[in-house]
């Protein structure tokens, strides 16, 4: 969520911003709410300082005058209704602020789409084979490791199951890639619930924007994760945290659960996209002097594990135009299948400043006795599955058919 402050001080540089990212918001209609939901605060006041005044002095005399204690009726129910539509303008201003998405930070560059996209840097040499390289839905087949028939039989289009090895090698990356983000990164590992509150959506930043891609249970209220870093958000919501504690580094497994309405018609091979998926997120919270330094630190974490991995991957910035809701700065990091003949996005890392902190109301005292500020949010996938799956086939594939396990997964194999 943006500052009203910000908004109602500098509208054009909020205006700007949302320009930047190509979004057409009528900015205007949240200063005429958030003028006549002030100018209703202002009117609360007088008439509670009227009765107030009004109440003394009837407390000064031994005969309550009629007029005096009609007037103060009369004021305390004028009270009642203001405060009823203020309550109003105040739940029409919050819920037009939870639509607006964040303004891109200034280093981001300028674009429509993916298309202005920028390639920051490449990593490896992408392997010469001596044979065409198969896709992985032809060596999960082949191999037996891959089941696309049983998965659609159970639950229909965008499912499959993972079997024999095949669900070890989803295992083993999973593990690999904990153990390093909390071995060698200083994560701690938190095993979250994998359904949560509407509040917890609301903070995140997916509700009210994504409702149609999510999963949500009725009867209970519950709300099916698209990630982890839904939960890890709202770890310390409405919660004021100790400055010498932060920054706060968080990794969690989690399976991950998505309508994949936006993505209908694309990525049909395979196992690039489905209804749900398995995923390792990274997750911190820091002071706003620190956030840049622990976005670079962040996007380094989550690139490690393909240099460990050794499967060549490029870090993308993306533009504008291509930016999420919550974030004001992303960089991709997408690793090439050499089956698929394309680059796959493994994690998208991003710096959220304040917009998550406001919504989740995740504060932290600067020094003690100071006023509490708002910490700065960053996530990224630390990395996400399937994708590494289909990066490791492809990549490890021999003549035969037959896939090697790297390195760095033996000791999980």
């Amino acid at each position: 969520m943006l500052d009203i402050r910000l908004i109602r001080e500098n509208p054009e540089i909020v205006r700007q911003g949302l320009e930047r990212r190509g979004d057409t918001f009528a900015l205007d209609s949240i200063l005429e709410i958030d003028a006549h939901y002030r100018g209703l605060l202002r009117q609360v006041e007088e008439f509670r300082s009227q009765h107030n005044k009004i109440s003394k002095q009837l407390g000064k005399t031994k005969e309550k005058p009629p007029q005096l204690i009609a007037e103060m009726r009369q004021l305390g129910q004028k009270i009642s209704l203001l405060q009823q539509e203020t309550s109003q303008a105040k739940a029409n201003l919050e819920s037009l602020l939870l639509e607006l998405p964040n303004i891109p930070h200034p280093s981001v560059p300028l674009g429509k789409d993916e298309s202005a996209n920028v390639v920051v840097r490449t990593w490896g040499e992408p392997r010469q084979f001596s044979f065409t390289p198969l896709s992985h839905w032809e060596l999960g087949e082949n191999l037996g490791i891959i089941d696309f028939h049983r998965g659609v039989k159970l639950s229909g289009t965008r499912f499959y199951i993972l079997k024999g090895l095949g669900a070890h090698l989803q295992r083993a990356l999973i593990s690999f890639m904990i153990d390093v983000h909390i071995k060698e990164h200083g994560y701690s590992e938190i095993y979250p619930p994998f359904m949560v509150k509407k509040e917890c959506m609301l903070g995140s930043g997916n509700l009210p924007k994504f409702a149609d891609n999510l999963y949500h249970d009725d009867e209970d209220d519950f709300w099916f994760i698209p990630t982890a870093e839904v939960p890890l958000t709202n770890l310390h919501r409405d919660e004021i945290l100790d400055e010498k504690n932060l920054s706060l580094y968080y990794v969690a497994y989690s399976a991950c659960f998505r309508r994949e309405k936006m993505a209908a018609g694309t990525d049909t091979r395979g196992i690039k996209r489905g209804h749900q998926f398995d995923k390792v997120e990274l997750y911190k919270i820091t002071k706003p002097e620190n956030s840049e330094e622990e976005m670079e630190k962040l996007v380094a974490d989550a690139e490690d594990i393909g240099r460990k991995l050794a499967i060549p991957y490029r870090v993308v910035q993306l533009c504008t135009g291509d930016l999420g809701f919550a974030a004001c700065k992303t960089y991709d990091i997408e690793m090439w299948a050499p089956g698929c003949g394309e680059w796959l996005e493994v994690s998208s890392c991003s710096s959220c400043n304040d917009f998550q902190a406001r919504r989740a109301n995740i504060r932290y005292r600067p020094e003690p006795g100071a006023k509490p500020s708002f910490v700065h949010t960053l996530n990224g996938s630390g990395l996400a599955l399937p994708r590494v799956l289909i990066a490791v086939l492809e990549n490890y594939q021999q003549a035969d058919g037959t896939i090697l396990i790297p390195q760095a997964l033996e000791p999980y194999m």
